[in-house]
């Protein structure tokens, strides 16, 4: 019987604790807040002793953190046992805090797929040689926006109503999560460290959504698709934030496997996502996440991605000119 094995190496943020964490952290954030570093040389290996030696191995899965560990893992059982049941393997679900250490399991081919952030997939794919496999399809289109939130109650209607104040970013890889603010912030000729009070990192945009909802921050930019997903499913929270601005689209984060993973076994999982939609179950699941269906993917897909995080650092060699009167 196919079994989901959820194999978790990080001392996660939870839903519960994060508040209290957050505030702790408030007392110890300044401008000086940098990216958070990995060591990646204490990386717990992810599969077990005899996984290896194994005739039949697991199917080894990583979520990158876009959702907290168990959201993640309450969004994706489904998906996974699924894909576990169709190919006959057991699945392990790995978690980790960072997209950084997901795009590095995959370079090591410690595991075989990952749904990655599309700016950890751009920033990457050369680096680790990520493979494209499919990519969601939600309401007609590839493609998502980041979300500009604010708490509902605040008196924030524009990104520049929140100079001075207290922001949250999710992943320093993230695209809507950071990439896009900064492209934002750029085009105001500042940088986050100049603009905001304090900024925070909360590593998954569900986290994000509650600490504006909760008047932790005063605004957060987060995925589009997950505060909507929150929006229908589970409305407690996103019904106290208020969405200020919009980015423009860019191609919904993808499946990636590792270049170490067999070509036969990713073309059976590119055929199995393929046809989910056309399966009673596959698309009961996939209703659940709220996508169509799974299409197949083109790299360029992801060129504007691209060109935003290359203007980004033509602007980390340049000083940021004040605005022109």
């Amino acid at each position: 019987m196919t079994a989901l094995r959820l194999i978790l190496r990080y001392a996660g943020l939870s839903l519960g604790v994060f508040a209290l964490g957050l505030a702790l952290m408030f007392s110890g954030c300044n401008r000086d807040n940098e990216k958070v570093a990995v060591d990646f040389s204490k990386t717990v290996p992810v599969a077990r002793p005899g996984d290896q030696r194994s005739a039949n191995p697991p199917l080894r899965v990583a979520v990158a953190a876009m959702v907290s560990p168990k959201e993640t893992l309450e969004l994706y059982r489904q998906l996974l046992t699924y894909l576990g049941h169709k190919t006959g393997k057991d699945l392990e679900l790995v978690q980790r805090k960072t997209y950084a250490e997901v795009n590095e399991l995959l370079g090591k081919g410690l595991i075989d797929l990952a749904f990655v952030c599309s700016g950890p997939y751009v920033t990457g794919k050369d680096k680790y040689g990520f493979v494209l496999l499919a990519v969601p399809e939600v309401h007609g289109h590839p493609t998502y926006s980041a979300y500009l939130i604010v708490n509902k109650e605040s008196a924030f209607h524009r990104l520049e109503d929140l100079k001075g104040r207290t922001f949250a970013f999710t992943d320093p890889d993230s695209n809507t999560g950071q990439l896009v603010p900064l492209a934002w912030l750029a085009a105001l000729h500042t940088t986050p460290e100049t603009f905001f009070g304090r900024i925070i990192y909360t590593y998954s945009h569900d986290n994000s959504i509650m600490a504006v909802a909760r008047g932790l921050v005063d605004g957060a930019s987060v995925d589009g698709l997950i505060w909507d997903y929150y929006e229908k499913k589970n409305p407690a929270l996103t019904s106290k934030t208020r969405i200020i601005k919009k980015s423009e689209p860019f191609c919904i984060p993808p499946l990636v496997a590792s270049r170490q993973f067999p070509a036969a076994d990713r073309e059976r999982i590119q055929n199995l996502l393929f046809g989910m939609h056309q399966d009673p179950e596959g698309k009961k699941i996939l209703a659940e996440l709220m996508i169509d269906r799974f299409i197949p993917v083109r790299d360029e897909w992801y060129n504007s991605v691209r060109k935003m995080e290359q203007q980004l650092n033509r602007l980390k060699e340049e000083p940021y000119a004040p605005p022109k009167p």
